[in-house]
């Protein structure tokens, strides 16, 4: 889970929408449902051309590739080991009939791999190899031909898809990158955790412009325009002539975790951590609709081509589709949110803080798993000692004992200082007295109730 506020800095590794470069062929039909089948949070989406078949990546490691018009998942794709934080369809066989004969899409890891896939295989096709870190984001060229992608390890990529010549690797972000996009110029754009935004020619170092926030996600717009969320909830319009912002708005008071263009580049939809999803006149950052319901906050957004509908991907492991026009959920409307986790403890200032990591951990042995090991006994406990819980290796070869003060400190200065090699979603409580609540609310919620 990843928070920017004035004492809670978690950074999202949104991923970006993906480039739709042709129009919709076929309109998609009436939405059956919600998307079931998710186990974890939905942290990647994208959506073929045609609109008729959608694919989603999630915390529980797994892609799910899903029918829009009977609501039903087609197949379940397994390979990554940790989180699938990013999809994108790539150019391949269209959609025929009534379920899909042929798509292709990639799917990019937190185990720092990016996998291409064609429906019916059980394995991917190719996989990409060279990242040393998550990766968040993937992009495609307007051509079809390169595959970009962002990762944690400081790094962007382009591949070209079909194998031959060089991966090109950009370098020079001081921390995480978060997003990534193709302009129209040939150029490629990033945005980082060090709040640049970075303009990189085909030679020679990139131009870079510096916001007072660490920047989350990143969608060039029709007109070659980029859209830039922050972690201070803005999201900016900004020129990719001279990094100038041209519009801006708040979208939340959280940072913000998702950025999506409709195919026709008129609207964009743009979400925050807590709060609902907000439809934005593309050009002017007007709002046009605010959506509201169950599944909020989201982690990934899509439009369906040909449709003004929009997919969102939940905290909650749900896929729902939303009438952008009218803000209607076309799903089964008499879904709720689940209960929330922490309701129980009322106005805790400790609890507070620990509402940033509730998508990944549980209090209880009796809420099981989620991306992270539950937290119950975790006071004393030896570092990646839970039975059952799948560490990995680099997390596990730590001395560490958890106690107040070792996870102070892994706040204080952030997992990937503290633990390298982790998995764990950078993020730091730069408060002190914001790591001492968080601290004394572990000790308390996550004792045995004997």
């Amino acid at each position: 889970m990843r928070v920017f506020a004035a004492d809670r800095r978690l950074v999202l590794m949104k991923p970006t929408a993906p480039l739709v470069f042709l129009l919709a062929l076929l309109p998609a039909t009436v939405f059956a449902d919600d998307l079931r089948g998710h186990g974890g949070p939905v942290r990647g989406l994208s959506v073929a051309i045609d609109g008729r078949t959608a694919v989603s990546g999630s915390f529980d490691s797994t892609a799910i590739l899903w029918s829009l018009e009977t609501g039903s998942a087609h197949e379940v794709f397994r390979f990554h080991a940790g989180s699938v934080n990013a999809v994108i369809f790539l150019p391949g066989p269209l959609p025929l009939g009534p379920l899909p004969s042929g798509p292709r899409f990639a799917t990019a890891g937190d185990d720092g791999r990016i996998a291409l896939w064609k429906t019916g295989s059980a394995m991917p096709e190719r996989v990409l190899e060279g990242h040393r870190g998550p990766v968040v984001a993937l992009a495609l060229s307007a051509d079809g031909s390169r595959l970009a992608s962002a990762a944690w390890d400081g790094s962007a990529r382009v591949w070209p898809l079909d194998g031959a010549g060089e991966v090109r690797v950009f370098e020079g972000h001081q921390g995480n990158v978060n997003g990534i996009g193709f302009l129209g110029t040939g150029e490629i754009a990033t945005v980082g955790y060090d709040a640049t935004l970075r303009l990189w020619p085909a030679s020679g170092p990139a131009r870079v412009t510096t916001f007072e926030t660490p920047l989350n996600a990143l969608a060039v717009l029709s007109d070659g325009r980029l859209a830039v969320g922050g972690g201070d909830g803005r999201l900016r319009i900004v020129s990719a002539s001279d990094g100038s912002i041209a519009a801006e708005i708040e979208v939340a008071p959280t940072p913000i975790s998702a950025i999506a263009v409709s195919a026709d580049g008129q609207r964009i939809a743009a979400s925050g951590l807590r709060g609902a999803v907000q439809i934005l006149d593309a050009r002017t950052l007007e709002r046009l609709r605010t959506l509201v319901g169950p599944g909020m906050p989201v982690w990934s957004l899509a439009f369906v081509p040909g449709t003004s509908d929009l997919l969102t991907g939940g905290n909650d492991r749900l896929v729902r589709r939303w009438d952008t026009k009218t803000g209607a959920h076309l799903g089964n409307g008499a879904l709720l949110a689940e209960a929330d986790p922490l309701a129980a403890y009322g106005d805790d200032p400790g609890a507070a803080v620990f509402r940033a990591c509730v998508a990944c951990h549980t209090l209880q042995p009796s809420e099981g798993v989620r991306a992270g090991p539950t937290l119950h006994g975790v006071m004393g406990r030896r570092i990646a000692t839970l039975p059952g819980y799948d560490y990995s290796p680099a997390f596990a070869g730590h001395d560490i004992v958890w106690t107040k003060a070792t996870i102070a400190r892994l706040f204080e200065i952030g997992p990937h200082a503290y633990t390298p090699g982790t998995k764990m979603p950078e993020q730091t409580i730069t408060r002190a007295e914001s790591r001492d609540a968080l601290v004394d609310f572990l000790e308390r919620a996550t004792a045995s109730k004997e």
